[in-house]
């Protein structure tokens, strides 16, 4: 009797659940799922008006094309290649940038997790590239890399910074870690704060010198947040789009996805347009899910004490049955 209660209790707190949460998973659909239905059906189609063979007559509206944009995404002649060229510019600014941003990011959150004088004003210089909006800072960066501006003045080379070539990509690599590798910083300090210092005096009783007790204490137990942090910061840099506009204008070594669907779309092919940006949400869907399944990034946190216990108190029956053999 007593168990056909709990089943009761939990049932109606189950109803009461869906209930409550029933006004957001609307607002979701609305915000969210239905400009992802629309977007996905409208790569399917061609803007523009085509003229009637049988009436000579031009007709506006959107034409089914089925998989049509897709193909000529990917072809590597016409529009393909300005595709193949702003898909491994997203790779690139990605890869590269975020690597590097973590490597300063952490180093930024153990040297304001260190207690020493002024420390708030470390803290807050670390923090101020992070806080400056995206478009003044690419305007900032815009007249350091002019070509009489500090930055050759300081490598003593006449570069054209904000011309085609492999130096305009260095630009855009070098304004986004500037500006963004203090948020890996952040997360990071906030994960180092969690440890205990028990922790780091048990390894220093047991012999370990800073590089140990970094490799083999700190960056285990921050290791969560740290994937967390980078799976958030990688989805930001893949859909780059106001730093290299701006600092770059519509170059093709800074072009971006996000970049060749806005000029798609400027150009009122909103077919092409759409495509772009499905793909660019495949690809994100893609690093997205590599991150969770593969690496273990706990987004929505599901490593709950419960499921912890449970598989704690698998491994232990394991322990013993494998001890009983």
């Amino acid at each position: 009797m007593a168990e056909t209660h709990r089943r009761a209790v939990t049932g109606g707190q189950g109803r009461m659940a869906y209930l409550l949460l029933l006004p957001t998973l609307v607002l979701l659909a609305i915000v969210v799922g239905f400009p992802l239905v629309l977007s996905a059906w409208q790569s399917l189609t061609q803007s523009g008006g085509d003229i009637d063979p049988t009436t000579g007559i031009l007709q506006r509206g959107d034409t089914f094309v089925g998989l049509e944009n897709y193909a000529t995404a990917f072809t590597s002649a016409g529009a393909g290649a300005g595709f193949w060229n702003a898909f491994w510019n997203t790779t690139l600014f990605t890869v590269v940038g975020v690597t590097i941003e973590t490597v300063l990011g952490v180093a930024m959150a153990l040297i304001m997790a260190r207690a020493m004088r002024a420390t708030g004003i470390v803290r807050a210089s670390i923090l101020v590239p992070w806080a400056i909006p995206t478009v003044v800072s690419a305007l900032m960066w815009q007249l350091i890399f002019d070509a009489n501006g500090i930055a050759n003045r300081l490598l003593g080379h006449q570069i054209l910074w904000t011309t085609e070539g492999w130096q305009a990509k260095a630009a855009v690599l070098i304004a986004d870690i500037w500006k963004t590798a203090p948020y890996i910083g952040l997360l990071t300090l906030a994960g180092l704060q969690t440890i205990d210092d028990q922790v780091y005096e048990a390894a220093k009783m047991d012999g370990a010198n800073r590089w140990q007790t970094f490799w083999r204490v700190t960056l285990p137990l921050v290791r969560p947040v740290l994937v967390v942090a980078v799976l958030f910061r990688m989805l930001d840099a893949m859909r780059m789009f106001d730093l290299p506009y701006v600092l770059l204008g519509r170059l093709s070594s800074g072009q971006t996805l996000s970049m060749l669907a806005s000029d798609a779309a400027g150009k009122t092919d909103y077919g092409m347009a759409s495509a772009y940006s499905m793909i660019l949400f495949a690809y994100i869907c893609l690093v997205a899910f590599v991150f969770v399944r593969v690496l273990g990034a706990d987004v929505i946190g599901e490593q709950t004490p419960r499921r912890k216990s449970r598989r704690a108190a698998r491994r232990m029956r394991s322990t013993a049955e494998g001890s009983m053999a």
